[in-house]
């Protein structure tokens, strides 16, 4: 297979690395950062740029804030992916591969990175039982541990009570999260994280267990499993009260993340 120079001029050649050459030295401008996964990046196969559980941002721009107001990503609802493509420079991290606790870590720094640790919100306070103002350290939030021990492929074993059916499944991507079915909520959700069963991998095999063998009492187990172990962010944090009182609150994911 002849490469890609085999087919360019001298001139174009030149071009070329010229071209490359700015691209690196652009990219080299902004500092890196490292930013560890809290999966440590056991969730992903060996395939996986995201597996080394470490990845590389550079800290937000003028020309970046122009993501957050692109009114085709807010229709859209891909602000935070467009905003992640652009700050990370970790080569070949596909966005969509990012467990759900892995993008809201990526997405918290990334705003760290670009407005600080200080955030402004408005909590209850239990003394008075009234909304104040008041501010948290981003900085203080962490990741729970994540120990589970994947294959090469970033799946997971888990035995079922009793039958000792051996099941294979995956922690779902954010993506992933967004093609379960609402209709079928618990199904759809089985269907997309169990891999195989007993070392069968079979769709229709896995949806006939699911069908047919699979108890609810069981279901309700393993799915539970799923949801306690899964890469997560402790979001329990303290708040400081305008009046410098220290209050308990629970920190809210959402789009107002990026605004004042």
């Amino acid at each position: 297979m002849s490469r890609v120079t085999d087919r360019l001029d001298n001139k174009q050649i030149v071009e070329l690395a010229k071209q490359q050459y700015e691209n690196q030295k652009q990219t080299s401008k902004f500092p890196a950062n490292i930013i560890t996964l809290p999966s440590n990046g056991n969730v992903y196969a060996e395939t996986s740029a995201l597996r080394s559980g470490k990845v590389e941002m550079r800290h937000m721009t003028a020309y970046d804030e122009d993501i957050l107001s692109n009114s085709s990503y807010i229709k859209e609802g891909v602000i935070f992916d467009k905003l992640l493509e652009a700050l990370i420079i970790t080569a070949d991290v596909n966005i969509n591969e990012l467990t759900t606790g892995d993008k809201e870590w990526l997405i918290i720094s990334a705003r760290i990175l670009g407005y600080g640790v200080e955030y402004d919100v408005v909590v209850t306070n239990p003394q008075t039982n009234k909304p104040t103002t008041g501010k948290m350290d981003l900085s203080k939030l962490k990741h729970k541990v994540f120990d589970e021990i994947s294959d090469e492929n970033g799946c997971f074993n888990y035995t079922v009570p009793i039958t000792n059916d051996v099941i294979k499944f995956k922690y779902l991507s954010s993506y992933d999260s967004f093609q379960v079915n609402s209709e079928k909520l618990t199904s759809s959700f089985l269907k997309l994280s169990i891999q195989s069963v007993n070392g069968n991998d079979a769709p229709q095999e896995i949806e006939d267990y699911l069908k047919y063998d699979f108890k609810a009492i069981d279901s309700r187990k393993f799915k539970k499993h799923i949801i306690e172990t899964a890469p997560s962010i402790d979001y329990n944090i303290k708040v400081i009260g305008a009046d410098g009182d220290t209050i308990d609150a629970t920190f809210q994911f959402n789009a107002d993340l990026f605004w004042f």
